[in-house]
């Protein structure tokens, strides 16, 4: 299927890793020229020699951007850098940031505001002025890699799983609110991926529950449906998929990928 995407220009927020790096390759292999915005730029670095590994014509349709965007001035930097490269940012995937799982007793005031900075503010920082920009355009897609935590509670992920809900919220109101200017907003919720941070999900839920992590990975994949735990590629597929022409009536939508273990409406 020909998703229409070719020379369009894709920032990528938390793209040196993981989903964000999954996505990265969906679209250069669609033919797009991506900016990818992280924290690290050693991750950067590595990030694009990950790409250009896999797709030799890469090189050229990658461009790094280091940035902290729990502060809005990076955040803006990030931005008119990649839009002076590359042109206009037709796409915008946020996948930065992720809060801490903390078990409930542990908690205090700052974990809450680690993990609003953390996941929140991140993606908010970056969101705002892009969706300004496509505003003023008339055209532009955005797609929030959140997570299902903002759906159902987790004893030992209340703060990021609030920062979820809430982003959840932001996007079905952004897509009300741009709808009329030609930008779509949708919002991806992956469950249990296989990235670093389920790792560090599990050590905190092996903790929890006094086992060690292997009974916790295998508890967590026995209550899959499926049977298995995702891969970014997958959740990588979704997010190209929204953010193309072939989508082009979808906006509001949050799409759960969790594997139906919360069989909701």
């Amino acid at each position: 299927m020909d998703l229409q995407l070719e020379h369009q220009h894709i920032l990528i927020t938390g793209g040196s890793k993981g989903i964000g790096l999954a996505c990265a390759l969906g679209f250069l292999r669609e033919g797009a020229r991506v900016s990818l915005v992280s924290r690290d730029q050693a991750n950067l670095d590595q990030a694009k020699r990950t790409l250009v590994e896999q797709l030799a014509d890469a090189a050229s349709r990658v461009a790094l951007y280091a940035a902290d965007l729990k502060l809005p001035s990076e955040a803006i930097e990030a931005l008119d850098a990649a839009e002076g490269n590359f042109g206009p940012v037709d796409v915008l995937v946020n996948s930065a940031g992720a809060a801490k799982r903390t078990p409930p007793d542990l908690l205090d005031a700052m974990v809450w505001h680690e993990a609003m900075e953390a996941k929140y503010f991140t993606t908010i920082h970056m969101i705002d002025p892009v969706v300004k920009r496509m505003g003023q355009r008339g055209r532009g897609a955005i797609v929030n890699v959140v997570g299902a935590g903002g759906k159902v509670a987790s004893p030992v992920h209340m703060p990021g799983g609030a920062a979820n809900a809430a982003l959840m919220l932001v996007s079905a109101g952004m897509a009300v609110a741009y709808a009329p200017r030609g930008v779509r907003v949708n919002a991806v919720n992956p469950g249990l991926t296989l990235t670093t941070r389920l790792q560090e999900g599990l050590a905190v839920d092996a903790k929890a529950q006094g086992i060690d992590m292997d009974e916790a990975l295998k508890r967590a994949t026995a209550r899959l449906p499926l049977g298995r735990i995702a891969t970014p590629e997958e959740i990588a597929n979704a997010v190209v998929f929204l953010a193309s022409s072939k989508a082009s009536y979808i906006t509001g939508a949050i799409l759960a990928m969790d594997g139906a273990v919360t069989p909701m409406v």
